[in-house]
């Protein structure tokens, strides 16, 4: 392969590297041969043959067609672009939502602030940026009241978060040398192959893994912010364990299970986007819960689930059944924790019919408004909830 071809593809990779691919040099040489392999002039074969070899994981797909389509684009297209908005009376086309990954690769194209010229001196630079001072701030601010540039720092740090939960023993056994639990069939199993002599004793253990966890999230106009920082934390949770079923809800119920299994965090949410059409609408919890103990709870709350409910309690119905559901969902759970940012308030009361419906049926009680909260609750989750906790709360509903 002679030219300038060759080039191309490594300042290709190396854009794919900076937006986030792991492309390796091995990647850039087996790119390179299979562009020889196929048509120059068919774009179609020239895509398929990058993406199979500069493309690992399939939630890198989007990402690399949009890199795809704005490195290896025409020169002339822009120039028959203005001539046929000239003909067609220079009607500018409609905004066309940017797609998934585009801030990225629009990151990536941007000069790297290492390539300067090497006789070129350059003041020594201070980076002062997320110090300690500046993180221990971010921990105990609230997330309604940060800047643009504070809620990415602080969804960078919800990233880094896990969410550790008791094993639970199961009722499933596995085979353990060691295990406590004498296997008899197994035993005999093993006797059948020796004549029926009995020369090993097999044993199993109980399987302990952790159990379900299941999130209720309101997404009505007044939980909106809270809602847009938190499904940062869900989409890391459902990316880091298995069986988290989560659940958004304002005037009707929407499962964004699947849609946040993408790696891809900008995938995930624009998938949510599609699938939830009551963003920063009304709220009607007692309805969603219905529709959720109905539909929903044999499927998801089982072993021992943990359910994580996150809403401010303002209920448009008047906590209209709200009692009834919340008493079921209680019963189908081991452990229910009400999350509500309402309670970072110093003079917080449960006054409104919502939270005081709600709240004779919960194990905990917490707020989540910051990353200090969001920290306490990975901390809280990985204890057995204190019945004293609640005490107060019910006493003063």
């Amino acid at each position: 392969m002679t030219g300038t071809l060759p080039t191309n593809i490594m300042h290709f990779a190396r854009l794919l590297r900076r937006a986030g691919l792991p492309v390796g040099p091995a990647d850039m040489l087996a790119a390179q041969q299979a562009i020889g392999l196929v048509t120059i002039g068919d774009k179609i074969q020239v895509q398929s043959a990058l993406r199979t070899t500069l493309v690992h994981r399939h939630e890198h797909e989007d990402l690399f067609d949009h890199a795809f389509s704005l490195y290896w684009r025409d020169p002339e297209a822009a120039r028959y672009a203005q001539a046929m908005a000239a003909i067609d009376g220079q009607k500018e086309p409609p905004p066309e939502k940017a797609p998934p990954g585009a801030r990225r690769i629009q990151e990536a194209f941007r000069t790297p602030k290492e390539q300067r010229k090497p006789n070129e001196e350059q003041p020594p630079e201070i980076e002062a940026t997320m110090t300690v001072s500046d993180r221990e701030r971010l921990q105990t601010m609230d997330f309604e009241a940060m800047s643009a540039a504070e809620i990415a720092n602080a969804k960078a740090e919800i990233r880094r978060l896990s969410l550790p939960l008791d094993a639970k023993r199961t009722r499933r056994l596995r085979p353990d040398p060691t295990g406590s639990r004498t296997d008899l069939r197994a035993t005999l199993r093993k006797s059948l192959r020796k004549g029926g002599e009995l020369t090993e004793i097999a044993r199993s253990r109980r399987v302990t893994r952790p159990p379900p966890l299941v999130v209720l999230c309101d997404i009505s106009g007044s939980m909106s912010r809270y809602a847009q920082i938190l499904l940062h934390f869900l989409h890391a949770v459902a990316n880091d364990r298995d069986r988290v079923s989560t659940f958004l809800f304002g005037t009707r119920l929407s499962n964004i299970t699947r849609q946040l299994r993408a790696r891809d965090p900008e995938v995930a949410f624009q998938m949510v986007s599609h699938a939830v059409p009551d963003w920063s609408g009304g709220t009607r919890i007692g309805e969603a819960l219905a529709e959720f103990n109905q539909i929903w709870s044999r499927r998801v709350l089982g072993q021992g689930a943990v359910v994580l409910l996150v809403t401010d309690g303002l209920d448009r119905d008047g906590a209209a059944g709200l009692s009834e559901n919340m008493e079921r969902l209680h019963k189908s759970c081991s452990r229910l924790v009400w999350l509500n940012p309402l309670l970072r308030w110093d003079g917080f009361a449960p006054k409104s019919q919502g939270i005081r419906a709600m709240l004779p049926h919960v194990d905990e009680f917490r707020t989540i408004h910051n990353l200090a909260s969001l920290r306490s609750l990975v901390e809280s989750l990985s204890r057995a909830a204190s019945p004293r906790d609640m005490d107060r709360w019910r006493n003063a509903a």
